[in-house]
């Protein structure tokens, strides 16, 4: 494909671990339904507090991926 065409999914990974396993855990989850991973975006970190600590981490990004012909 010379000039090839890219579609967008946004997901939510959590993790109690880090904000790395969160994304991997959404990147791993994705690859397991959709081809052609490419690339992704971070659109917001957030997480819960537990007390006075970070409990759980929620990274919504964005996954692009391209689309066969």
């Amino acid at each position: 494909m010379k000039d090839p065409i890219y579609k967008l999914v946004e997901l939510t990974g959590t993790s109690t671990t880090s904000i790395e396993d969160a994304v991997e855990k959404a990147i791993k989850r994705a690859s397991k339904t959709l081809k052609h991973l490419c690339w992704f975006q971070i659109v917001e970190t957030r997480g819960n507090i537990e007390k006075g600590r970070v409990h759980h981490w929620q990274v919504t990004l964005k996954i692009g991926f391209m689309v066969e012909e």
